[in-house]
């Protein structure tokens, strides 16, 4: 019995309704940009992999530092127990990190992330003994699938069933140059109800959200109204973090930083799932008391893996490379020669770049997961390029060992759809 025949009988993949989908391609090998299927097809992954495998796939110098790990200590309960690369990781990270922050919190994944950051500040206000327990998001927002960061987040084809379960969240739109003054007039209505424990954001890139981009100037103005309400600030950059922005974070774009950032995804470079929550000393310091009951009774099985924190150990090193430095510099380039070719087709309504990610609009009606979405789907994997478009919105987030010529075949694919829709 072949792979495909073999994953139908038992396996459940995510966001697949399996009566339409019943297959899933096998891919058998990656190295660099390139996923092999079991057929020895091979094709670009063209956003790596849900934006984990920034620096390629299985990278030597991660690889086998991981290997290296694995002969000295596996996995250990970090409750009671810590480890050199538990230790050494946070020790890297304030050095990326802006520098509000000052603690770390593990945990398994982006979403976990979440809601350890929601957990956390609404504790923050209980343990100061003020009654703050409404949460503030943006439309269209996206932070995970658990409880939690289903609530924040504002897609309703994630979470419909689930809605009457979930935490009761206000929500403002995203701030742009035309409605900037209306979303600061709801916001500041918001906080003056005093209720406000927090405000939860995807700084710069709402990434389900189509790669809807918005202005840092515009958020540091809801940041510094928070800011002075003594609202906590959430940096969701489980998408944007390590460098995929142009900037080691997408919240170095503004001078005002969040009170609390949430990380995954190329934290670990897409080796291992781990999440992280940073805070600053302020939100910590609420919870250090003598007290037992202020402490933060949050955990997770496989917090700070020790393969999990080499990894993330790894990929930071090669993040701060000059070499790494320079590709997500040509990349944004790259995406920007792009745009200005492709922005005046007739079927372009709107294109956009943030450093290494690139978005094009097409100008057809497009359900998120519909019939004519998997037709672009398939054509790309049919070109061998392995793309996943949001609606009517191509997006790529390649890896940022990727070539000119891997890039251009990404665009000659991207403009060659256009002849199909």
């Amino acid at each position: 019995m072949n792979l495909k025949n073999r994953d139908r009988k038992h396996l459940w993949h995510p966001l697949t309704q399996h009566k339409l989908h019943p297959e899933h391609l096998p891919i058998v090998k990656a190295k660099g940009v390139w996923l092999y299927d079991e057929e020895g097809n091979k094709y670009i992954d063209g956003i790596s992999s849900w934006y984990t495998c920034m620096y390629g796939h299985s990278h030597p110098e991660i690889i086998s530092k991981v290997k290296e790990q694995l002969d000295v200590l596996d996995q250990v309960v970090f409750s009671g127990f810590t480890h050199p690369p538990a230790i050494a990781l946070s020790e890297k990270l304030m050095g990326i990190l802006p520098s509000k922050m000052s603690k770390i919190f593990f945990s398994d994944n982006g979403s976990t992330s979440v809601d350890v950051a929601i957990k956390m500040s609404l504790q923050y206000h209980f343990n100061k003994g003020k009654k703050k327990q409404r949460v503030v998001a943006l439309d269209n927002a996206f932070h995970g699938d658990t409880f939690g960061a289903m609530s924040v987040s504002g897609l309703s084809v994630y979470n419909g069933p689930f809605e009457e379960f979930l935490l009761s969240v206000d929500r403002i739109p995203v701030p742009d140059a035309h409605n900037i003054t209306s979303v600061l007039h709801d916001f500041q209505a918001l906080l003056d109800t005093g209720e406000v424990a927090a405000f939860i954001y995807e700084p710069l890139v709402q990434g389900a959200a189509a790669m809807h981009m918005y202005h840092e100037e515009h958020l540091e103005a809801l940041l510094d109204m928070a800011a002075n309400a003594d609202v906590l600030t959430i940096a969701d950059e489980v998408m944007t973090g390590f460098g995929k922005t142009g900037r080691n974070f997408a919240s170095d774009f503004m001078a005002i930083q969040p009170d609390i950032m949430c990380l995954s995804k190329s934290l670990t470079a897409g080796v291992a799932p781990m999440g992280l929550t940073t805070c600053s000393e302020k939100v910590y310091h609420a919870f250090y008391d003598d007290e037992i009951a202020k402490g933060f009774f949050h955990g997770h099985t496989y917090s700070a893996n020790p393969l999990a924190c080499t990894a993330a150990l790894a990929g930071i090193e090669l993040l701060g490379s000059e070499e790494i430095q320079e590709a997500i510099h040509r990349i944004n380039e790259r995406h920007l020669e792009f745009e200005r070719r492709i922005d005046r087709h007739e079927k372009v309504s709107g294109t956009r770049v943030t450093g290494v990610i690139l978005a094009m609009d097409i100008d057809v009606k497009m359900d998120r997961y519909g019939t004519l979405r998997d037709k672009l789907y398939k054509f790309f994997m049919e070109q061998g390029v392995f793309l996943r478009p949001l609606g009517n919105t191509v997006y790529t987030l390649p890896p940022y060992v990727i070539s000119d010529q891997e890039l251009d075949k990404i665009y000659e694919v991207m403009e060659k759809c256009l002849e199909i829709v």
